[in-house]
């Protein structure tokens, strides 16, 4: 429960910094759509899982 609560609320900070900075927007994005194409490879990784 401690692990599912503490994810929340990572997720909550990092949403919050996301929406109220553009400098995290972009980081953000450039790590997800860059080079390494992080969210390609997730989005793969799930569709895979859910086959």
């Amino acid at each position: 429960m401690n692990a599912i609560m503490d994810a929340l609320a990572a997720h909550s900070t990092m949403s919050k910094q996301a929406l109220e900075s553009e400098k995290v927007r972009v980081g953000l994005k450039d790590i997800l759509l860059g080079p390494g194409q992080l969210y390609e490879a997730l989005r793969e990784r799930s569709s895979e899982s859910i086959e």
